[in-house]
């Protein structure tokens, strides 16, 4: 696959996640953030909860399990922690969060699958 039609589909992704975060009853903060350290995909609020969250679009549901390692995570965390300053008040909770999407399948939320 191009690396223009790859970037194409995960913007698509994040555009879907993002609609099922706001169904759900968060308010997206933030979208495709770049920072040293990484990048974060969506950052989104609930009540209390701030939520960094990782998109994966994979076209097989079964590559899903296998679309987010441990170092991705921990780029993440570190982007994550960057960012809070501008997202989180004092007394928030602040999470990693993973959003699986796949054709098909309504689009899969992992909480808190890695604290920072």
């Amino acid at each position: 696959m191009k690396r223009a039609e790859a970037e194409a589909r995960g913007r698509r992704a994040e555009r879907r996640a993002a609609w099922w975060l706001r169904l759900h009853g968060w308010r997206i903060l933030g979208e495709r953030l770049r920072v040293a350290a990484g990048e974060v995909d969506l950052v989104a609020r609930r009540g209390r909860i701030v939520a960094f969250i990782e998109v994966k679009w994979r076209e097989r549901p079964e590559d899903l399990d296998l679309a987010v390692d441990q170092y991705r995570l921990r780029r993440v965390a570190a982007a994550a922690e960057m960012l809070r300053h501008r997202f989180a008040r004092p007394r928030d909770d602040i999470r990693i969060d993973v959003m699986l999407l796949a054709p098909g399948r309504l689009p899969r939320h992992l909480v808190h699958v890695w604290q920072p």
